[in-house]
């Protein structure tokens, strides 16, 4: 039961569409048919101008995750699995969010949510890679994806290391790695049509020059 419930509190959060509503306020319009389609802070920044709605957007994004994990940890204690349910659920409900036809964000800010709470060192280790490879290409959907798909690989490498920073502690290495595979994932999944439209530049593997 203890499992329902966490995958409960983490879909529920994860459903509410903020970038949805709060562009439908604003402009009464559906977000999901402007700009990227995306209903995150970077489409909703984009679409308006506005970096205020863009922030807004994202802290709320990334309180859906915290909750997720915190709500858990406060009902349950210091067990692991709890809060990495609900937290996957969240990313995933965030992601293919069921209040507005399986449309959703790319989980960026609900993730950074999650990890702030219970694992920030993959936080840490994806923040990093992010500004390497943006300064590099100057490109932001090629930093998140390759942040992403780095991350991964060192998170796989250095798993022994990795666990010590979970909080609370998982009870085997397995249950981290399946953690952080799967929300890893649904990142990359949502970064599927900007990884297609890079690889369709030829300028993709040119350093952008000053």
């Amino acid at each position: 039961m203890n499992y329902i419930i966490s995958a409960a509190i983490g879909y529920l959060l994860g459903s509410i569409p903020t970038a949805y509503l709060i562009f439908k306020k604003k402009q009464n319009e559906d977000i999901t048919l402007k700009g990227t389609g995306n209903v995150g802070a970077h489409n909703i920044y984009e679409i308006t101008n506005s970096k205020m709605l863009g922030i807004i957007v994202m802290i709320i994004d990334m309180a859906k995750g915290s909750l997720s994990a915190l709500i858990p940890l406060f009902i349950f204690g210091d067990v692991f699995i709890y809060p990495a349910i609900a937290s996957i659920f969240a990313i995933f409900a965030h992601c293919f969010n069921p209040t507005i036809k399986f449309k959703g964000g790319r989980g960026l800010a609900t993730t950074a949510g999650v990890t702030i709470i219970i694992f920030p060192y993959l936080l840490v280790i994806w923040v990093i890679l992010w500004l390497l490879f943006y300064m590099i290409k100057k490109d932001i959907s090629l930093g998140n994806i390759s942040a992403t798909i780095f991350t991964g690989i060192i998170f796989l490498t250095t798993t022994d290391i990795a666990i010590k920073y979970a909080y609370p502690m998982p009870s085997s290495k397995s249950a981290l790695v399946l953690f952080v595979i799967s929300i890893l994932l649904f990142i990359f999944i949502k970064h599927i049509e900007p990884l297609n439209e890079i690889i369709g530049k030829k300028s993709i593997f040119r350093i952008k020059k000053k």
